[in-house]
């Protein structure tokens, strides 16, 4: 007769207690009018869950689109969970709304610092750049007549672009060619100023590098602009997936001050 072995819903330790359950992952998205914005958010919380099954995984929106963000907190009671905001830059939503909505919480809360910058998303950039045309091995003609827009939302916050000039430059690293940072809204270069730019010094086969979380206004409009091609915005790339993780796993690793 064979013994049934009961199921463990949480690891064990060698002395018999069971482990706490890990924090929640919160992706906090700023929310857009367009319906690609939430699909494609959808997608990536699926890609995030794939590649860590069994980690409870939520979404919340700033603004614009459900859940908000305070929903997503109320439902979660008493849990612990770690906010992953999937914005590419500090600015003020990254400094003031989301460590206030954290602060407010009933639970244990933290924030996590946005996506960028960090080589990973560099990474995921220049991917979606080789799926739009890119060259794997351009020569050395092809570099001194190539650059990158780097076309970013925009923010008055001067964190926001020291940390998309310095995506730039992780991206500019692996591409060999100059990157240069522009902007949709709030800060300068635009993108039209920055290809303006570089065709000033010779630099005529351009690509649009779309630093966009998702689809939306800025980022058709900055598309829209390229001269040669335009990447898509980031998205479900499995490297964004990537990069959450390690965001939150970073925010884990600190002490916690309370209990599970």
């Amino acid at each position: 007769m064979t013994a049934t072995i009961p199921l463990r819903t949480r690891p064990v330790t060698a002395l018999g207690r069971r482990r706490p359950a890990p924090p929640a992952l919160v992706l906090v998205a700023h929310g857009s009018r367009d319906p690609r914005a939430l699909t494609t958010v959808r997608a990536l919380m699926a890609q995030v869950r794939a590649l860590r099954p069994g980690l409870p995984v939520h979404l919340g929106h700033i603004e614009l689109n459900e859940p908000l963000l305070p929903d997503t907190l109320a439902a979660l009671g008493d849990t612990r969970a770690v906010l992953v905001p999937l914005l590419l830059s500090r600015g003020y939503h990254v400094k003031q709304d989301i460590p206030e909505l954290a602060a407010a919480a009933r639970g244990d809360i933290r924030a996590a610092p946005p996506l960028g910058p960090h080589p990973l998303l560099a990474e995921a950039l220049h991917a979606r750049l080789t799926e739009a045309g890119w060259p794997a091995a351009p020569d050395g003609t092809a570099r001194r007549t190539t650059a990158v827009v780097l076309a970013a939302a925009g923010s008055r916050d001067a964190d926001s672009a020291a940390d998309t000039r310095r995506t730039a430059r992780l991206l500019a690293a692996r591409l060999g060619v100059p990157v240069i940072p522009a902007y949709a809204c709030a800060a300068t270069p635009t993108v039209p100023t920055a290809l303006r730019a570089l065709a000033a010094r010779g630099r005529h086969r351009v690509a649009v590098a779309s630093c966009f979380t998702a689809p939306g206004r800025f980022a058709t409009q900055c598309a829209q602009a390229a001269p040669w091609i335009a990447s898509d915005p980031l998205g479900a790339h499995e490297t964004m997936a990537r990069l959450v993780l390690h965001r939150y796993e970073q925010s884990v690793a600190a002490p916690w001050t309370s209990a599970a």
